[in-house]
């Protein structure tokens, strides 16, 4: 009896295991994913009840959402490493839909507008920041350099290599990227999205997942490195900058430039005023040096008459 029950149940293993393994998210490697019935795995980020579609990648709201989950509350896998920029990490607010809200507020009620790729565009204030709509991001200028080598890349090369890498991992239509330059060992990618349909991928959630790769932090649950090669030789990717360009201009105050401004004109003034300051004692020097000269100059006048 103990044979059979051992080989039922290593069959029933056998079948459970593809079934288990099948389930996961190819686009994002914290996503968790539960199979809900026959053929039907369901997967969804930690911290969120929206499911997830993984045949596409995840916003990046959702994501920078997902990153602020407690270790604790991430069970058994490593969270990603912590980002630095100026504005510090926050936990975004997210539409139904992935996109981020207008409006961002962290813990101590400050708050700041976003554009659609989550970085902000005005001065920080309280709750009562008003953002009247999400503006969208319409290019990203993406700047690397690659680590020299012996190779030497051609440029219509490079473009095809990084075009084709942006279409086959990211899913982004090469209609989207605008131009690819190439200076060694600077590349320079510009992407233009002015509408995106639904169906398409956010401009911004590619220059995110492509952020992370570069970094070794791959979201994709292969978590496999990424390996650029041009003509089969190694692209090594050294340093990344990534800037966003909105359909409308940021709305900072002028509170910076002012300040800016009033330095300059303080220097101007001090170095104005130094100036005349030194002229004026040098006149007065040679006004003194010359009167000197003069009542010497009488009195040996006066003493020749005498003699």
């Amino acid at each position: 009896m103990e044979p059979l029950f051992g080989v039922v149940l290593g069959l029933i293993l056998a079948v459970a295991s593809p079934a288990h393994d099948s389930c996961t998210c190819a686009t994002n490697k914290w996503a968790v994913c539960a199979q809900d019935g026959p053929g039907n795995c369901t997967c969804r980020l930690a911290g969120s009840d929206h499911p997830l579609d993984c045949s596409t990648l995840t916003s990046k709201c959702f994501l920078m959402k997902a990153e602020m989950i407690p270790l604790k509350e991430k069970r058994l896998w490593r969270p990603p490493h912590a980002v630095s920029d100026s504005d510090g990490i926050y936990n975004p607010d997210c539409e139904d839909s992935g996109v981020f809200k207008a409006r961002q507020c962290n813990q101590s009620s400050t708050c700041w507008c976003v554009n659609t790729a989550g970085v902000r565009r005005t001065e920080k204030g309280g709750r009562s920041l008003n953002c009247s709509e999400l503006v969208r991001t319409r290019w990203i200028y993406i700047e690397l350099t690659h680590k020299r080598s012996s190779n030497v890349f051609q440029a219509p090369d490079v473009a095809k290599a990084l075009t084709q890498l942006f279409e086959s991992r990211y899913k982004l239509r090469p209609k989207y990227i605008a131009a690819v330059k190439y200076d060694p060992p600077l590349i320079q990618i510009r992407l233009d999205q002015n509408k995106k349909p639904r169906w398409d991928v956010d401009i911004a959630d590619v220059a995110y997942y492509f952020e992370k790769d570069v970094n070794n932090d791959s979201v994709f649950h292969s978590n496999t490195k990424l390996n650029v090669s041009v003509n089969g030789d190694a692209l090594a990717i050294e340093k990344l900058w990534i800037y966003y360009v909105d359909e409308k201009p940021p709305e900072f105050c002028m509170r910076q430039l002012a300040a800016g401004i009033s330095a300059v004109v303080t220097v101007v003034l001090l170095t104005a005023g130094i100036g005349i300051a030194v002229l004026l004692i040098l006149r007065w020097l040679r006004t003194r040096t010359y009167k000197k000269f003069e009542c010497k100059e009488m009195r040996e006048i006066k003493a020749s008459s005498l003699e």
